[in-house]
């Protein structure tokens, strides 16, 4: 029965963390910490960004939680460190790797959530301050953002023929 509790936790953790990602990301990042992430920002040559400090910062606990979980036989610490690690892997997946392709693994998607997660990605970067940025999180994105990959689709359909002034007889 712990394993399912282990489970439940771990799945729990992983929600959770898409929340505290977005409050982290609006209030810390574009806030106090911003000197760390505005070269995320701003096209910047390198392969390594200051931003990419945040990989350790959000690591931290998640090994420590982890350790001290193993080490301690506090079952629950070590799914909550490991539910922040999935988070992680998932959050380097999605954004390193399909939003900014910092590694060619995924370079071409037809995916309508790819597709709508890269776009809402696009709206957020398309701000270079960190004032009136949007679209904070990383997993789930508003509607409208769904909405506009769906009229993108519709007309790239190409299956009809697009008439634009009736013919006359």
């Amino acid at each position: 029965m712990t394993w399912l509790y282990y489970i439940l936790v771990l799945i729990a953790t992983f929600i959770v963390m898409e929340g505290l990602t977005w409050l982290t990301h609006r209030y810390v990042m574009h806030g106090f910490l911003w000197y760390l992430h505005k070269d995320h920002h701003q096209v910047q040559p390198g392969f390594f960004e200051k931003n990419d400090t945040f990989f350790i910062i959000f690591a931290v606990p998640s090994i420590l939680l982890i350790y001290f979980g193993t080490f301690n036989n506090v079952w629950w610490m070590q799914s909550i460190g490991f539910g922040i690690m999935a988070y992680g892997v998932g959050y380097f997946l999605v954004h390193d790797v399909i939003i900014h392709q910092r590694f060619k693994w995924f370079t071409r998607s037809s995916n309508s959530y790819v597709r709508v997660i890269r776009w809402a990605h696009k709206m957020h970067h398309k701000h270079l301050d960190r004032h009136e940025g949007e679209s904070f999180g990383m997993l789930l994105v508003h509607k409208k953002y769904w909405d506009k990959i769906r009229r993108d689709k519709k007309l790239m359909a190409g299956n009809k023929k697009v008439e634009y002034a009736p013919e006359s007889n």
